[in-house]
């Protein structure tokens, strides 16, 4: 009797820890936000997007933003907005464009993040940074009641300075977490 082949390809223990440990981190980095006065705050959780994409690949940390999405969607206070508050009413609220531009960030980001090349993984994060600004100003705009000189204003000017800097933290820390979690897998290898 012959036997059954399964061709699906299998995540290691090890990645699906690393994954649940992104999860958790940009629910936390979500917690850690100053509060702006047009209303969206300035938080850390895109830069916890960008990391987990720089670190796991567009794939993984595709997995990775649709699960921490999908628990705040279903009421886990892992969002930013009113103390954390989850609900599918956020997603798809007055600054929803931004949580759902995380998945297309997760891809743009971790496509180019995971060749090891810096020049690659900063062409990718400025990438991430016109993706998560552009879909949350113009959900902004059609959400609201506004134009879109005052989306624009709200939820693309203020963070024009702030997000680089956020990635510049990322093009720091991404290789060198990389070469750890690479020693670490060599080492359990061995």
């Amino acid at each position: 009797m012959a036997k059954m082949q399964n061709n699906q390809k299998q995540i290691p223990v090890f990645d699906i820890c690393l994954m649940g440990i992104f999860v958790a981190l940009i629910a936390v980095f979500s917690q850690i936000a100053i509060p702006l006065p047009l209303g969206v705050p300035l938080a850390l959780q895109t830069l916890a997007v960008m990391l987990a994409a720089s670190v796991l690949g567009a794939k993984k940390a595709l997995i990775v933003v649709t699960v921490w999405l999908a628990l705040g969607a279903f009421g886990v206070p892992v969002f930013t907005w009113a103390g954390g508050a989850g609900g599918l009413h956020r997603i798809v609220g007055l600054w929803g464009g931004f949580l759902m531009s995380y998945p297309f960030v997760a891809l743009a980001v971790g496509s180019l993040g995971r060749s090891g090349k810096r020049t690659l993984l900063a062409i990718g994060l400025l990438a991430g940074i016109i993706i998560n600004l552009s879909l949350g100003t113009l959900w902004h705009y059609f959400v609201s009641d506004g134009t879109l000189q005052a989306s624009f204003l709200a939820a693309f000017a203020p963070f024009v300075i702030v997000e680089p800097v956020k990635a510049a933290g990322v093009l720091a820390i991404a290789p060198e977490i990389r070469r750890a979690l690479a020693r670490i897998s060599r080492t359990r290898a061995a």
